[in-house]
C-alpha cells in the first residue's frame, strides 16, 4: 500500500489570521496522526500573506510538540535561501527535541519573488551551488570527525533524513545521483511527473540513506459526501490559482457556486493545466483517482494538498481521503529508516 502523507499550507484565510493557521495546522498534524498519515510537512513561502509558514523551522516545532508519533518535516527548505550550517543547526534542534520525527525536504526555487530574494539577502545565482549545498548540509547532520573544527551544535550526528523535491527534470537526475529520496510536485506542476520519475528511478545509486529509490508524488485531493459538494469546495484553490496569474496573491477565499464566473478562459485554461492531476469528488471518486494514480506512477508514497477554506470540512476531506487511502494496493515500500544501506 502507498503510504499517505499531508502537505499542509497553512493558509490564512478571511476569517483566519495567521496565529489561527498556525493553530488549525496543528490541529490537523494532531488529527492526521489518528488517522494513520505517514507524515505532515510545511513548506518555505516568503512574501506571502495567505501563507504563514515563512518560519518553516519554527512552525514545524509548533506541529511536533501538538504530536506524538508523526513524522514531521519541511517540503520543502529553499536552500539557496540560506546557508547550510543554518539549517543544520534548525533542523538538528528539532531532531534533538523530537528524535526519529524529523524530515528535510530541499528545493531550489526562492519560494518568492525576486524582491524579496534580495530582501533574504540571498542572490538568484545561489541557486548553482544547490547541489554543493545539498552535500554540504548533509556532512554538517552527519557525526563529527575527530579533527572538525566547525561543527553545527547540536546537529551532528542527527542525519536528518534528506529528500530532494523538484518539479522539474533536474532534481531527479540529482536526487538519483545522490542516493535520496525524491518527491514530485505534481500538485502543480504535472507536466513532467512520468519523465521525471522515470529518470530518477534510472539514475539512483544507492548511498548511506537509502539503498533503493522511493519516490513521493505530490496530489490535490478535495473529498466530500458528494462529487458535487467537493466540486464546490474545489473553487478555494481554483480561485488562489486565479489570482496568482493575476499578480494578485491574497487571503484564502471561501467557495462559490460557479467558478466559471471568476475566471476567464485563459485563467481558466491556466489553472487546469497546473491542477491536471487534481481528484476532486465523493470517497468513492477519491479511491478509485488514488488507485489510479499510484498504478499509474509506481509511487511509494503521495503527498496530499486539501486545500478546503474550512477547517472543519478540510478535515473531514483529509479523514476521508485516509479512508480510501486504507484500500489502495502500493508498492509497499516501506519506511525509509528500515532502507538504510548496510
Amino acid at each position: 500500500m502507498a503510504a499517505l502523507s499531508i502537505l499542509e499550507l497553512v493558509r490564512v484565510t478571511e476569517e483566519t489570521d495567521a496565529r489561527g493557521a498556525l493553530d488549525n495546522a496543528r490541529d490537523l498534524a494532531a488529527h492526521a496522526e489518528e488517522w494513520g498519515y505517514k507524515r505532515i510537512w510545511v513548506a518555505e513561502h516568503h512574501n506571502m500573506i495567505g501563507i504563514a509558514s515563512a518560519a518553516t523551522s519554527v512552525v514545524l516545532a509548533h506541529l511536533a510538540a501538538g504530536t506524538k508519533t508523526i513524522r514531521v518535516g519541511a517540503g520543502g527548505i529553499m536552500l539557496p535561501n540560506h546557508s547550510p550550517y543554518v539549517i543544520a543547526e534548525q533542523f538538528g534542534t528539532l531532531a534533538r527535541l523530537f528524535p526519529d520525527r524529523i524530515d528535510l525536504g530541499l528545493g531550489r526555487a526562492p519560494g518568492t519573488d525576486q524582491m524579496t530574494l534580495r530582501a533574504l539577502r540571498r542572490s538568484p545565482e545561489s541557486a548553482d551551488q544547490f547541489p554543493q549545498d545539498v552535500l554540504e548540509l548533509q556532512a554538517f547532520l552527519a557525526p563529527a570527525g575527530p579533527n572538525q573544527r566547525i561543527q553545527a551544535v547540536p546537529a551532528a550526528g542527527t542525519e536528518v533524513p534528506l529528500w530532494i523535491l523538484g518539479s522539474s527534470n533536474f532534481g531527479a537526475m540529482l536526487a538519483g545521483e545522490l542516493g535520496l529520496p525524491y518527491a514530485f510536485a505534481s500538485h502543480f506542476a504535472p507536466e513532467l511527473l512520468l519523465q521525471a520519475l522515470q529518470i530518477y528511478r534510472t539514475r539512483f545509486k544507492p548511498s548511506e540513506q537509502l539503498s533503493r529509490p522511493y519516490a513521493m508524488v505530490g496530489v490535490n485531493v478535495i473529498a466530500a459526501e458528494t462529487d458535487a459538494e467537493a466540486r464546490r469546495l474545489a473553487t478555494t484553490q481554483q480561485m488562489s490559482f486565479t489570482n496568482m496569474f493575476r499578480g494578485t496573491r491574497g487571503l484564502s477565499q471561501p467557495p462559490i457556486d460557479d467558478i466559471e464566473t471568476y475566471w476567464s478562459p485563459i485563467e481558466k485554461a491556466q489553472a487546469q493545466q497546473m491542477l491536471a492531476r487534481s481528484i476532486i469528488g465523493s470517497p468513492e471518486t477519491v479511491r478509485a483517482g488514488l488507485e489510479r494514480l499510484v498504478e499509474e506512477t509506481g509511487a511509494d508514497e503521495l503527498m496530499i494538498v486539501s486545500d478546503v477554506y474550512d477547517h472543519r470540512a478540510r478535515l473531514r476531506s483529509f479523514e476521508m481521503i485516509a479512508e480510501a487511502g486504507r484500500d489502495i494496493a502500493g508498492s509497499a515500500a516501506g519506511d525509509i529508516s528500515l532502507q538504510r544501506k548496510a
